[in-house]
């Protein structure tokens, strides 16, 4: 689900841009630009799996795990931020088609490799949130759907053909409504995962003095359930385990943020089942905080 929902929003914003940009140039017939268009969209997106490929090797480095906790953490807020950025401020200039015909004008006035770079800056933007964003839920998770992304990927490039190139009358706005709301969710669960990374980081590291605490079981939690165990008692139900989950050979319930259902609750909405006092005053305050700046942004105009 999160895959869907980050590939489709960013390769939408992406598809757009490159359609405004093509129908320009073929009503203008201007093929030699057209070719640079291909080859910085083909450019930009090499730089984008290169940009994710060097934050995951970057991650892979930490052999100390208080470390890689900490870096876990500050990538988690980063992230959030990001996608706060993106989806509040950034995206409102997304496929202005005055500007980018603005911009496009001026490239070609340049040279035909003004297209190029046009482009190549405009969709590297999109494949780097998208690498920032898909690594970010692949570390909360733990695992990756590649169907999602296909399907994501697919979809955003047929409507934005469709609007562009076919001038199809589709409310954009309503799916950018609509996938704002889910990166919302998706962006307080990475602040939450966050936190709770910070916590592993002093763990990890002896460092609870930090904070005023000597051991683990000093930290306060508001639940603590559903831990993972190593058999199961008459009264377990087997459907809702799952056993050897990570290699730790124990018995895992379904709603632990680690089981079958938990996993998916913790990646999108930032579920946890053993959540700390600040972890989960930072998810409430995160989701209170982005809800309304959701509902400011696409408060319908009268």
């Amino acid at each position: 689900m999160n895959e869907f929902i980050i590939v489709f929003r960013e390769t939408l914003e992406a598809s757009l841009i490159v359609g405004i940009i093509y129908t320009i140039l073929i009503k203008n017939e201007l093929y030699e630009s057209i070719k640079k268009l291909w080859i910085g969209v083909a450019a930009a997106l090499v730089f984008s799996i290169l940009v994710g490929y060097l934050v995951y090797v970057l991650k892979e480095s930490f052999s100390n795990e208080s470390a890689r906790a900490l870096f876990e953490s500050v990538f988690m807020f980063i992230t959030a931020g990001l996608i706060w950025y993106v989806i509040f401020w950034l995206s409102k200039h997304v496929s202005d088609r005055k500007q980018i015909e603005a911009e496009t004008n001026t490239a070609v006035q340049a040279s035909t490799w003004g297209i190029f770079f046009v482009i190549f800056f405009s969709i590297l933007r999109e494949g780097f949130e998208t690498a920032i964003f898909l690594l970010g839920s692949f570390s909360m998770t733990g695992s990756f759907s590649y169907l999602g992304f296909t399907i994501g990927a697919a979809l955003a490039i047929l409507i934005g053909y469709l609007v562009v190139v076919q001038g199809r009358k589709i409310n954009l706005r309503s799916f950018f409504q609509a996938t704002t709301l889910l990166l919302v969710f998706l962006a307080s669960g990475m602040i939450a995962y966050g936190t709770h990374e910070a916590e592993s980081y002093l763990v990890k590291s002896d460092n609870l003095q930090l904070i005023g605490l000597e051991d683990k079981s000093d930290i306060s939690r508001p639940w603590d359930i559903l831990k993972p165990k190593d058999s199961l008692d008459e009264t377990d139900n087997s459907f809702f385990y799952s056993y050897d989950l990570k290699g730790k050979q124990q018995y895992t319930h379904i709603m632990h943020d680690s089981g079958r259902v938990g996993v998916f609750l913790k990646g999108f909405f930032g579920y946890n089942s053993n959540p700390n006092y600040i972890e989960l005053l930072f998810w409430i305050i995160s989701l209170i905080g982005g809800i309304a700046l959701w509902r400011s942004f696409y408060r319908p105009t009268t």
